[in-house]
């Protein structure tokens, strides 16, 4: 299992660890992932991810799963981010021409 959001595409990102005496060592920084459950209002169902701390904030700013996955972009998201999307997509579409 990749350690990359599901949803932003975050993944582990390299630097130093700099002591006292100013001597560099390489180190990774691993993004901090949480798998959680998120619902989709058009869909009526929910779907386990893995995604940042970051994104879950950025979701519950955005107003769910719904708007956040419609405006992101294809390359950020995971395969299993992108049927959603489709789903998604396609659902809105439908209601939209039924109303």
């Amino acid at each position: 299992m990749s350690r990359r959001c599901e949803l932003t595409g975050i993944g582990p990102m390299v630097g130093h660890s700099v002591s006292h005496s100013n001597v560099k060592t390489k180190r990774r920084f691993l993004p901090s992932l949480k798998t959680v459950k998120v619902a989709s209002e058009a869909l009526g169902q929910s779907f386990s991810l893995r995604i940042s701390n970051a994104a879950l904030r950025t979701l519950d700013f955005k107003g769910g799963l719904d708007p956040f996955i419609v405006k992101a972009k294809d390359e950020q998201l995971s395969t299993a981010a992108q049927r959603i999307k489709r789903q998604v997509k396609a659902k809105l579409a439908e209601q939209a021409t039924a109303a």
